[in-house]
């Protein structure tokens, strides 16, 4: 008597090329919503992202507002707003400055908070690299060629973020399961981000084509790299999560000049350079540091 074939393995990305995926997702996401600034927003297009973001993972994910504990929304609501602050800053920095530049700026928080309380010489070592590279992009001199400061502050706001984001981030996963997590505190970064959506005159400039233009960005930004990552993290080490992580700098570079046409000066390139192999460096040699994932 014959055995009855064994069910298939559902097929999968390998993780590798999933992380690469999610990370050109990532920047691709960011490019075409930069293209949204003129007719929404930079804040418009914020509140859009976020908020389709937040609607289709609360659809997939159902998490139980009803039902949720004291110390649960005593840990998500902080995480939701830090995670709207830090995308609602990123977008007002993407106003200002090459989308390459902004990113390799906002790793700087994560980097910051890999290396922080460190006595090693090579997380010293990471964190000179991270500065020399901030040192190169700063506005130094004046002129029409200069970074604009404010843009530049705004990203490294939005990169102290995102090294609370990781931090309160930890707090909710001993609390609440990844997913609805991730969901319910996309709701309260929306929340946190619509008021000045509208403020800017959301309600007045959304058509129905924009509304799937930011569907489209709220997928290659979120949807689309959360799944691809958590896929990913379910076989690589964190170590290896943060290092492909590094290539986010160069390939937000890469897209903005494909897609933006925004050209860097070899200093900043030299800049994503320092950054990006701080961050691969500190990722190499950390011992048990998460990684950053970005929402």
């Amino acid at each position: 008597m014959s055995e009855a074939p064994s069910a298939r393995p559902p097929r999968t990305l390998p993780p590798i090329p999933a992380v690469l995926l999610a990370v050109v997702s990532v920047q691709g996401g960011a490019a075409f919503a930069k293209e949204l600034f003129p007719v929404l927003g930079s804040a418009g297009t914020a509140g859009m992202r976020i908020g389709l973001s937040a609607l289709l993972l609360l659809a997939v994910f159902r998490p139980p507002l009803a039902r949720l504990t004291r110390a649960q929304w005593a840990a998500v609501i902080p995480y939701g707003v830090v995670l709207g602050t830090m995308n609602l800053s990123f977008y007002k920095a993407l106003e200002r400055i090459p989308l390459g530049l902004a990113v390799t700026l906002e790793f700087v928080g994560p980097l910051a908070l890999a290396v922080f309380g460190s006595r090693r010489a090579s997380d010293f070592l990471w964190a000179v690299l991270a500065a020399a590279g901030i040192a190169l992009i700063a506005p130094w001199r004046g002129g029409a060629s200069a970074i604009d400061p404010l843009g530049v502050l705004l990203a490294l706001f939005a990169g102290a973020c995102w090294a609370a984001y990781i931090v309160l981030g930890g707090r909710v996963s001993r609390v609440f399961p990844g997913g609805q997590s991730v969901a319910t505190g996309m709701l309260f970064g929306a929340l946190a981000v619509l008021p000045f959506s509208f403020a800017e005159g959301l309600a007045s400039r959304l058509t129905p084509p924009l509304f799937v233009a930011s569907l489209a960005v709220a997928l290659l930004s979120s949807a689309v790299p959360y799944t691809l990552e958590m896929m990913a993290l379910r076989v690589l080490s964190s170590r290896t999560f943060g290092i492909l992580m590094s290539l986010e700098p160069a390939v937000a570079a890469l897209s903005g000049l494909l897609f933006l046409h925004e050209q860097l000066g070899w200093t900043q390139w030299l800049a994503l350079v320092f950054v990006s192999a701080a961050s691969a460096g500190a990722a190499l040699t950390a011992r048990r540091v998460p990684a950053p994932v970005e929402a």
